[in-house]
């Protein structure tokens, strides 16, 4: 007994107790192992933690308890009700994920992170993740886009299903619980709150969205990549270009001016700038680069879809030659509103009541110029709420890459957004936290069952 007291270290601890649970689990527990359960202070049960209720971590929760019933399940939860950020996405119809058929690279799609998805989404995919919620009775449909939603829009139908699944499951969940730091103990680990007692558990995973906001402190060696903002529009200070708010083009490149970020797809004039699925796509290729740059950087806007500029001139000159007797501005070139075109051209200082027989070569470059490079000076950002994340978080470098099981800490695990992983819009964020949170439940069970 003496010697059990003190070689009974964090390690030996873990190990000890697994090899004891195994045995009562077989009926075969013995007096010497009922007194070394009371000489380390544990339940026979084991008990874990999850830190934030959002979509990674109620959905491990549920998946966990699938794997082992038996398991003390808690989620504690900063804010006042659950699955908050859930109910918000995708404008309020919850993309729960996407097909992938359209992606070739999963750097596309996955600008931190696209190794380790890799490998979660051999376990755990966008199919399987369909089949998971349509167990919940939830129908499922597929966009034109490849993305897929609720059949019935609704993303409170998502919301109630992971509630009601998390009830009959027997998960506690806490909310208005704000968790300020975790340190390790020889059992486990105890998780201290901004309020009330501490809470001591055998295993605890980190599922809160955006460590940036709310940080914890976590033990040693848990390595933070600083969280910065990630999926933003552009603010411009152009007035007449916001007096086009509402306008959409549907397929343009953007680009930050001197770097290699750039991205393709539609566009949105707003009132304080510009916006859309290419600008939201490239504020994330770029998000570590304008944190770190957040003066000097001008947006590039090239309106006729990437085409080069010699193929722009001769695109637009034999329009205008075949309409020669017409003014240019009743000339518009494919994908851009009339009110826009005349926008351009009086950026590009030509009038809009011009002969297109009567431009020149001068004022002829001077306007493709301008549709291929629309230089924008960015004035700041503006964030999409329905689907801001963050890029950073907790270093992929110290978890192992199948269980996001802490290296230096046995039982602590880590899911979600608070992973240094993020992705562009179109339900891959989700799918991420989907795949994690998988990958995390899994980790927990073959951990537990291999002590």
């Amino acid at each position: 007994r003496h010697r059990l007291q003190l070689a009974a270290g964090h390690f030996l601890t873990w190990h000890l107790w697994g090899y004891l649970h195994t045995q009562m689990a077989h009926g075969v527990m013995s007096r010497c192992g009922t007194e070394c359960l009371s000489i380390l202070r544990v339940s026979p049960f084991m008990k874990t933690v999850i830190i934030g209720a959002g979509a990674a971590g109620c959905f491990c929760a549920i998946q966990l308890k699938r794997l082992c019933p038996q398991r003390e399940v808690v989620i504690y939860e900063a804010a006042t009700h659950p699955l908050k950020k859930v109910a918000l996405t995708g404008g309020g119809r919850c993309n729960l994920t996407n097909t992938f058929q359209d992606i070739s690279r999963l750097s596309q799609v996955y600008p931190r992170g696209e190794r380790l998805m890799k490998k979660g989404l051999h376990a755990f995919n966008s199919q399987a993740t369909c089949r998971w919620f349509e167990d919940l009775g939830i129908r499922l449909m597929v966009q034109e886009d490849q993305r897929i939603f609720p059949a019935s829009q609704d993303a409170r139908e998502v919301v109630t299903a992971l509630l009601s699944a998390l009830k009959r499951a027997g998960v506690s969940i806490q909310c208005s619980r704000r968790v300020v730091s975790i340190s390790a103990e020889e059992t486990g680990y105890l998780v201290r709150f901004s309020q009330g007692n501490p809470i001591s558990a055998h295993q605890v995973i980190v599922a809160c969205g955006g460590l940036g906001h709310s940080p914890i402190v976590f033990p040693p060696e848990v390595k933070t990549i600083p969280p910065v903002p990630s999926l933003f529009s552009f603010r411009v200070g152009d007035v007449a270009l916001h007096s086009l708010s509402g306008t959409s083009v549907p397929f343009c490149r953007v680009s930050l001016a001197g770097t290699s970020f750039r991205s393709e797809g539609s566009i949105l004039i707003t009132h304080e700038g510009i916006s859309g699925p290419a600008v939201l796509c490239l504020s994330s290729y770029a998000a570590r680069h304008l944190a770190e740059h957040a003066d000097g950087n001008v947006l590039l806007v090239h309106w006729l879809g990437g085409i080069s500029e010699e193929e722009a001139v001769n695109c637009l000159v034999g329009s205008w030659q075949s309409q020669a007797r017409k003014a240019i501005s009743s000339v518009v070139p494919e994908g851009l509103t009339s009110r826009l075109w005349r926008y351009l051209l009086q950026r590009s200082d030509i009038d809009a009541s011009t002969l297109c027989s009567s431009l020149n070569k001068k004022q002829t470059h001077r306007l493709v110029a301008r549709l291929v490079a629309d230089a924008y000076p960015i004035t700041g950002k503006s964030r999409n709420k329905e689907e801001f994340v963050t890029c950073g978080g907790i270093s992929l470098s110290c978890l192992s890459s199948t269980t996001l099981e802490s290296r230096h800490y046995p039982g602590l695990f880590f899911a979600g957004e608070a992973l240094d992983i993020d992705a562009i819009t179109g339900g891959f964020n989700l799918q991420a936290a989907w795949t994690t949170a998988w990958m995390v439940a899994h980790g927990v069970a073959t951990a537990s069952s291999l002590h």
